[in-house]
């Protein structure tokens, strides 16, 4: 049997305030490439404390990305690659994201698009890159969809919402700074939270579950049921939900998710939903698939008062309600890791529609 040899970030630090220590840990990659560093930020933080805390040196460059009215597109990729490109003549050092899944995504993405030819569009699947990343590196100010660890940029393009799985796009350096959290209005901080949670309960129910998988989900699990339902002071929630994360995205690394992220992708890219939205949207009808997560999942909402959208489907025009289908049934992984090697024959067209008629 061949086992597969995962890409995972080559350098972690974790703490309060390790923030500070960015610029520490770009001196040496910026003088090994002799060039510039690129920041990518998410704009909520422009003209905020943040932003000037950064270790911006001339040369360099900060881009705010918005995120506000969508996720991560190809067309927003395509424009920031060639954007930084036409900043200098050499190609930038290294690319650092700061944001959170959405900016991190595109932080790898970016990464990945200026060392290769063509649309990121072009890259949308599994292996598909062909050359080298630049050096990158993710900052989370938000924590649950394990986008730091991850070897996925979840981007909406022309035709699908998909993402740039490759050993490429898997972040050099994580920095995981807790007070990066302090200020998440409330339904973001659950939504994205809860991204973390499905994963893990996606993972450690799924056919490709393992004991490396097995070990990252537990924890990671274990850690959402403190967060989500116990009773514990904001500040130390915010270290165990970072740490949730990591361990969420390391599980999902070495597994899979499952038939609410697969729902979700179809949701999200006809409807525009968010993706920790439109994961909580559909994983509260999945009973059948995981009884107990759901119930528990349930148990969340209440305590957090979390008003969950509803009848979304009603009323979807036919050609919408087909893309949908579409989409979530090409993410043939997250299907077999579900339902396993015969999903298809599980997982029909109709029965698709069926589960989406009732969100």
């Amino acid at each position: 049997m061949k086992f597969r040899n995962f890409k995972m970030v080559d350098r972690v630090v974790f703490g309060r305030g390790c923030i500070g220590q960015l610029d520490e840990i770009l001196a040496p990659v910026k003088h090994a490439a002799g060039s510039r560093a690129v920041f990518l930020v998410d704009a909520v933080f422009e003209h905020k404390d943040l932003a000037s805390r950064l270790p911006v040196e001339e040369g360099d460059q900060i881009l705010f990305v918005d995120v506000s009215e969508h996720e991560p597109k190809t067309t927003q990729v395509d424009e920031l690659t060639e954007e930084i490109r036409a900043a200098g003549e050499r190609l930038p050092a290294g690319v650092v994201g700061i944001g959170g899944g959405s900016v991190m995504d595109i932080a790898k993405a970016v990464s990945v698009m200026l060392t290769n030819p063509g649309s990121s569009a072009d890259y949308q699947g599994w292996d598909l890159v062909k050359y080298p990343s630049l050096w990158h590196a993710a900052v989370p100010t938000l924590a649950g969809t394990g986008a730091e660890v991850s070897r996925t940029a979840v981007l909406t393009g022309p035709v699908r919402k998909l993402g740039i799985n490759s050993d490429y796009s898997v972040f050099n350096q994580a920095v995981l700074d807790p007070d990066m959290l302090s200020g998440v209005p409330r339904d973001q901080w659950f939504y994205t939270g809860m991204d973390c949670y499905i994963h893990c309960v996606e993972s450690l129910e799924g056919t490709f579950l393992n004991a490396f998988s097995r070990a990252y989900g537990e924890k990671a699990l274990e850690l959402c049921r403190e967060v989500f339902l116990g009773d514990i002071y904001p500040a130390e929630a915010d270290e165990k939900l970072m740490m949730a994360s990591f361990c969420g995205g390391m599980s999902i690394a070495w597994s899979q998710v499952g038939v609410c992220h697969a729902l979700s992708y179809g949701m999200s890219y006809v409807l525009g939903l968010r993706h920790g939205i439109g994961n909580s949207v559909v994983f509260d009808y999945l009973e059948e698939f995981y009884p107990k997560g759901v119930v528990e999942f349930k148990a969340m909402v209440d305590k957090h008062g979390i008003d969950l959208p509803r009848n979304l489907t009603r009323g979807l025009s036919e050609e919408s309600m087909e893309k949908m289908i579409d989409v979530a049934l090409s993410m043939a992984p997250l299907w077999e890791n579900a339902l396993g090697p015969g999903w298809k024959e599980k997982m029909t067209r109709d029965r698709v529609r069926e589960l989406y008629s009732r969100m």
